[in-house]
């Protein structure tokens, strides 16, 4: 199958080389012809330490490429997906699929990227989603691996199942794609206030405290916008929570670190050198629950320290002093 991958950041160069492995024909696409050129001589990613990107991996800054593509994966920054869905109209087919593996909600439009992507790109082909705990750096290393493509057509998801899953990489199917999109946006800030308060000095207490009270937020926004309750408990929603907030491969929770040391919010994207899709999805989260009327206080913490400049040491005594609550009060 020839298939095309959008984005040569860490992850665009991950999944191609999964394609690789099994058999396609692979052609990773990057804006930045001087990039593409680089990567395409030196067979490295600078964002992907100690692998070696297969002979077989084509990489070009000409988006002609497409031509002919049977699986198309959109692997930009959430900012650059409508762009990006744009510049593809010319080249779909109604029989081709595309993959989203951008996650963030689209500023003031309140869009999950697969909607984006779909209404930019004039809804030409079908798209999946697909989601997951999976750390480029991990990926490229062939380490065992798990993920979730999702679409409402169960048949197009099977496809993208098929195409990807190997020894190291493990893809199950869903049809939840709102509950998997929305627990991709929001992990994203809750690693980002993680790293904040690893960066604090705070330690395990304060991360379980964290991270469980934020699952209670997310089950709450997905449940009322159409979510189902399991997915936020499988790979898409709980699993890459965890994963987000712990590691140091995670660009939200290094930057989020540096934060919370004393940085201010651009010097620490800056010093991580890579997108960090938790600062844009603070925002785009809190306009999603202020629009539909759902709490979320640890969201909204993030928001308003990140955009607002509230004061960090005070967001935490305004998190830790909220009123009394039982455990099981869907309002917590």
């Amino acid at each position: 199958m020839k298939a095309v991958i959008l984005g040569a950041g860490g992850w665009g160069t991950a999944l191609g080389m999964i394609l690789c492995d099994n058999g396609h024909d692979v052609t990773i696409w990057s804006h930045n012809a001087q990039k593409a050129k680089q990567m395409a001589e030196t067979r490295k990613n600078p964002l992907l330490e100690g692998a070696v990107l297969p002979e077989t991996l084509k990489i070009t800054g000409d988006l002609d490429c497409l031509t002919g593509a049977e699986l198309v994966v959109c692997a930009v920054p959430s900012f650059a997906v409508r762009e990006t869905g744009r510049k593809l109209i010319p080249y779909l087919r109604a029989d081709m699929v595309l993959v989203s593996v951008s996650k963030g909600i689209e500023r003031d439009t309140n869009l999950r990227m697969s909607q984006v992507l779909q209404e930019s790109s004039n809804n030409i082909c079908k798209v999946v989603v697909l989601s997951g705990p999976t750390h480029a750096e991990e990926v490229s290393l062939r380490l065992p691996t798990g993920c979730v493509a999702v679409c409402e057509d169960h048949s197009a998801a099977r496809m993208v199942q098929d195409a990807f899953m190997n020894s190291y990489f493990r893809v199950y199917t869903s049809t939840d794609v709102v509950g998997v999109e929305l627990s991709g946006a929001m992990k994203n800030v809750v690693a980002l206030g993680c790293g904040i308060c690893d960066g604090m000095g705070y330690q395990d207490n304060t991360k379980a405290l964290l991270m469980t009270r934020a699952m209670a937020e997310l089950v709450r926004l997905g449940q009322y916008v159409g979510g189902s309750q399991s997915t936020f408990s499988g790979l898409a929603g709980m699993g890459d929570l965890i994963v987000t907030c712990t590691s140091m491969h995670s660009r939200n929770r290094r930057a989020g670190i540096l934060i919370g040391q004393g940085k201010t919010v651009q010097e620490a994207m800056k010093e991580v050198g890579a997108v960090v899709e938790g600062y844009y999805a603070a925002e785009s989260i809190y306009q999603l629950a202020q629009s539909v009327g759902v709490e979320m206080p640890i969201c909204s913490c993030v928001y308003e320290f990140l955009y607002q400049g509230q004061n960090l040491q005070g967001m935490v005594e305004k998190l830790m002093q909220r009123e009394k609550r039982d455990e099981a009060d869907a309002f917590l």
